[in-house]
């Protein structure tokens, strides 16, 4: 069989398809595997050995048409479910089978705060598979670093040379990111080498934290691409980080996670998706009724407090290590 996956965005749910990439290969005999994805993602899957092609796009579907028509699919799996994915699946009259977002469910949770979800996406993601009789094979996520990414010990800092832990600065929304003085907090009382890890957005935070002591902390935001970001998380002994796709990619590489949730929450299913989940933990406000206030998060706090992170512990987190 020939198969087109699509997933368009972002970071950590194309991350959270890799086991589905890989079960499809490894479980439908003699199959070949392509992936349709935004550009901008596409070194998330370039060295995927499971995949025999990646396609891209911009905007906007038409960019690939005519060349997933002259792939002639037998099916086309939709881990994204939206007006583009469909368009595809329309465009090729092909086989479709997809991913169920229960967006009924997920409005019922961030809006009257009524759980009916009760599954990790990984799992959701497997029962558009159920049909083809692929399962979870229970080996978690996977994330491949292209050779030409990893970070030599040699262009560490001698000082983190033993060992260090990273801090992500930074996220794509702002109710999933630790605000500044939180991230100072920790900076301040964490005793072992610091390595923070963020986009070239991030930078000036970093810088900010950088200044608390220079010798224990090594900003390096926007210094990395996304696959040497990842070859850095791991040679990190533990990973402290927001709900952000790097999260996602910690749990690829089984790290050690201290995940610090705002706006979101584990019930909407996008928690690390470690083998070993056990090495978990997970910092939330939840005393906060307003919790979860979106499925992907906000630009902005709805009730203009963000207590969800601003009332958190930090020393909660300090204790775990």
């Amino acid at each position: 069989m020939k198969i087109l996956i699509i997933r368009f965005s972002s970071i950590g749910d194309i991350v959270l398809t890799s086991p589905m990439i890989r079960c499809v290969k490894n479980q439908l005999a003699n199959s070949e595997v392509h992936y349709l994805t935004k550009n901008s993602f596409k070194e998330i899957l370039s060295s995927n050995p499971f995949l025999s092609k990646i396609y891209t796009i911009e905007k906007e579907v038409s960019e690939v048409i005519n060349q997933l028509k002259e792939e002639k699919y037998d099916l086309i799996i939709d881990l994204h479910d939206n007006i583009r994915s469909h368009q595809v699946s329309s465009a090729l009259k092909t086989k479709t089978v997809r991913y169920n977002k229960q967006r009924f469910k997920r409005f019922l949770l961030t809006t009257f705060k009524i759980n009916l979800l009760n599954n990790h996406v990984v799992d959701r993601y497997f029962s558009a598979l159920k049909k083809l009789n692929v399962i979870n094979d229970g080996k978690g996520l996977d994330y491949f670093i292209p050779e030409k990414d990893e970070i030599p010990p040699a262009n560490l800092p001698f000082t983190h040379l033993a060992g260090f832990c990273v801090i992500v600065v930074g996220a794509k929304h702002f109710t999933k990111t630790i605000p500044l003085d939180k991230l100072k907090e920790l900076c301040e009382k964490i005793t072992i080498p610091i390595m923070l890890i963020g986009g070239l957005e991030d930078a000036y935070t970093g810088t900010q934290l950088e200044a608390i002591d220079n010798f224990k902390i090594y900003n390096a935001c926007g210094k990395f691409n996304i696959n040497q970001s990842a070859s850095i998380i791991k040679k990190a002994k533990f990973v402290i980080t927001g709900d952000t796709g790097m999260m996602h990619i910690a749990a690829a590489l089984n790290k050690r996670i201290i995940s610090i949730f705002g706006g979101t929450e584990k019930r909407l299913g996008f928690t690390p998706y470690n083998t070993n989940a056990s090495q978990n933990v997970m910092i939330e406000n939840t005393y906060q009724s307003c919790r979860p206030c979106h499925k992907h998060g906000l630009s902005a706090c709805p009730k203009n407090h963000f207590k969800c992170m601003n009332e958190l512990d930090m020393q909660k987190v300090i204790d775990v290590l």
